[in-house]
């Protein structure tokens, strides 16, 4: 949440104290520093075995690596309209607390017109209130990916979303209480077809990203007030992957810089892509390494909010948080261990059945004191080594398989900070990937590069 928004909250707070000699804060939450992040989002797979059209939440000390709340299901899910959502926003109020608007749309049916947005309010996110929608129009067309913005001229809130009025552009409606809005105009028409707008306002200059239609890239564009028919476009295309969508514009709570994700638009591919810069006025967006960051499991469209540390911690306590990892590789960091036909190996995210990837890490079947790594949707079978290749398999309870399917947890054999395992009763030995196929074999940290990269790992949610 870019620091502006945060500082004009607070002056207008510390007036309000000054004229009754008290501050009192939805939790206080407004005078202390975001520590960590939030991120709203759907969920969809390639073949719709993950979709899930309520409202995800997830969490991030470092904003690029996330951890799914509530096992990764909805915290909270429409009741009127469609019955679901696509495009969640949570954006921070001037009075510390939240509020969480939605498109109305559930699956694909991209053909149906709807004027309505879903709206919650929220103190802090681990409830839910207010549920309602609110009609923005009366064009027979969508009502798609809004954003806020706090329009400190007009003093209200700024929610603009894509419509079409003959051809593709960005409303907008101004509102006080996200109950009642303001007639919708005109916010973004450049004279091509635009989708996905994403608006940020930080120090005295307004930025919203969006994407052409025409070529399919993500551009940049600023205004110095915010006012409607006020941008200009300053950056070159960005893309990554074979189609790209819903900008998502982030300022890094810590002063590093900025951070630009981007949606992959087709369930069918990698879910997210990302670039940073250290100077958001300059036309020097640099991709991201996949190594770097990890988006939750199946999210689509989503965004992002700083919190604090006391709401990260609130969030996690309420919802809970994953009771099963996935292994990412180093090397192939779009990959993921997964069982197929009962062989270990390494695939492309995203794919169906996407459970194939999420195993429960327990003590280790041979020694506690290691770990075993058991199937979420196939109970009772571990991955064990057999002949020096990795298989799922049922537990006998022999010696022998009990003693295949532990391993050691050590420093990463290629990077520390990731993850490699040791082999319990191959003590030389450690899990890797060769040709995708999971295996072990002899490594130590003189092996190859390739090979100390093939056996290294991070464990995410």
């Amino acid at each position: 949440m870019p620091l502006t928004r945060r500082a004009f909250t607070l002056g207008a707070l510390s007036t309000a104290a000054a004229a009754t000699g008290a501050l009192s804060l939805p939790g206080a939450a407004l005078a202390a520093p975001n520590t960590a992040y939030v991120m709203a989002y759907f969920t969809e797979t390639p073949q719709f075995q993950g979709a899930d059209y309520g409202l995800h939440l997830a969490v991030s000390r470092d904003g690029l690596n996330w951890t799914p709340l509530n096992q990764n299901n909805p915290v909270v899910t429409p009741t009127a309209g469609t019955l679901g959502l696509r495009d969640p926003f949570v954006f921070r109020k001037q009075d510390g607390t939240f509020v969480v608007i939605a498109t109305d749309l559930k699956g694909t049916d991209f053909g149906q017109n709807n004027q309505y947005l879903h709206v919650w309010d929220s103190t802090d996110l681990t409830t839910f209130t207010g549920y309602r929608r609110i009609r923005m129009h009366t064009l027979t067309t969508h009502t798609w990916a809004p954003t806020v913005f706090w329009d400190a001229a007009r003093g209200q809130y700024a929610i603009v979303y894509s419509a079409n009025n003959g051809q593709d552009v960005f409303l907008v409606n101004y509102t006080g209480d996200f109950r009642t809005v303001s007639s919708p105009q005109v916010f973004f028409s450049p004279g091509f077809g635009v989708l996905d707008g994403d608006v940020v306002v930080d120090g005295g200059t307004t930025y919203l990203y969006y994407k052409h239609l025409a070529d399919g890239n993500l551009y940049g564009a600023r205004s110095s007030t915010g006012a409607p028919n006020s941008f200009t476009t300053y950056t070159s295309g960005l893309r990554q992957g074979n189609a790209i969508e819903a900008p998502l514009l982030v300022k890094a709570i810590d002063g590093s810089g900025w951070r630009l994700w981007g949606d992959s638009f087709s369930p069918v591919n990698n879910d997210f892509y990302a670039w940073s810069t250290t100077t958001i006025g300059g036309n020097s967006w640099t991709p991201m390494n996949q190594r770097d960051y990890t988006p939750p499991l199946n999210s689509k469209h989503g965004s992002m909010a700083g919190i604090t540390d006391a709401e990260y911690n609130a969030l996690t306590a309420r919802w809970g948080v994953p009771n099963w990892v996935r292994l990412k590789s180093s090397n192939f960091p779009d990959r993921y261990v997964r069982h197929a036909s009962g062989v270990a190996r390494l695939d492309a995210y995203p794919f169906d059945p996407y459970q194939d990837q999420m195993w429960r890490m327990v003590p280790g079947l041979a020694d506690a004191a290691g770990v075993s790594f058991q199937s979420v949707n196939v109970p009772g079978s571990y991955l064990r080594h057999s002949n020096y290749e990795v298989r799922l398999a049922a537990n006998d309870n022999t010696a022998v398989f009990r003693a295949d399917a532990t391993f050691y947890r050590t420093a990463g054999l290629a990077d520390a900070a990731w993850t490699s395992f040791r082999s319990y009763n191959f003590p030389t030995y450690h899990l890797r990937h060769a040709n995708y196929l999971l295996r072990i074999d002899p490594l130590s940290g003189s092996s190859s590069a390739v090979d100390r990269q093939d056996a290294t790992f991070r464990v995410v949610s």
